[in-house]
């Protein structure tokens, strides 16, 4: 047995069928849903997580590439989740480009939230900030394909999480007519976060933008605020 089928294995143990009843509902893989056609086996995250940590070292970048093209959801969050710690833990900067060029080339097999929201950050956002590289998420921003516009402004957290601004700001702004509440929600997101950084540069955003944010972009970038000013910016008395 190679070690994929090891992998896959480990994962099948501990699928609960319950969970794979409920999963492809709360992810949408319906038909015309934006998850189309995931499967899934039922193994919770904390699970996958044990499986990515035994296995992390083992696995080469080849074996990585066949587990993260998988059909089942839990296979390719698995792969990512192997992926971040290969990451974390390398010390040369060729084998972090290594590894970023391998998550650019697998990104049709990104595309769910939840593989977007925890990867993106942690690989290429935090690439991106240390070698001065945004032109990397700038490209995704623009383009067309959501998980990848989605990819863009949630790699931004690394960015707000060391007190810089500007691009998530940049790509909020040109998301504010995205059509998908998807995009919706993970700007909203990402203005929260740096509202919880740095509320003026929140708050000096929303002045200029609020009335055009659609509800639910603007519902999460001001659910931390005071009540009062909750209510000023959803009532338009601002």
């Amino acid at each position: 047995m190679n070690l994929i089928e090891v992998i896959k294995q480990a994962l099948e143990i501990l699928a609960i069928p319950e969970k794979a009843e409920f999963l492809p509902t709360f992810f949408k893989s319906g038909k015309g849903e934006y998850g189309e056609g995931d499967l899934f086996l039922g193994v919770i995250v904390p699970d996958q997580r044990k499986v990515a940590k035994e296995f992390y070292n083992k696995i080469s970048l080849e074996e990585l590439s066949e587990l993260l093209s998988s059909k089942y959801h839990e296979h390719r969050l698995t792969a990512l989740l192997m992926l971040i710690l290969k990451f974390e833990k390398s010390k040369e900067k060729s084998q972090q480009k290594e590894i970023i060029d391998f998550y650019l080339n697998h990104l049709d097999f990104i595309n769910n939230w939840n593989l977007v929201d925890t990867s993106c950050y942690k690989i290429l956002g935090r690439y991106c900030f240390e070698n001065q590289e945004k032109k990397l998420l700038i490209d995704l921003s623009n383009s067309d394909k959501m998980w990848e516009k989605r990819i863009a402004i949630v790699g931004t957290m690394h960015y707000i999480k060391k007190g810089s601004f500007e691009l998530t700001k940049e790509f909020a702004e040109r998301n504010l007519r995205h059509q998908h509440d998807l995009m919706h929600k993970a700007n909203g997101w990402l203005l929260r976060e740096m509202g919880n950084k740095n509320e003026q540069e929140l708050l000096g955003f929303l002045n200029l933008h609020y009335k055009e944010m659609p509800r639910t972009c603007l519902r999460y970038a001001i659910e931390k605020l005071d009540e009062s000013l909750r209510q000023d910016y959803l009532k338009g008395r601002i």
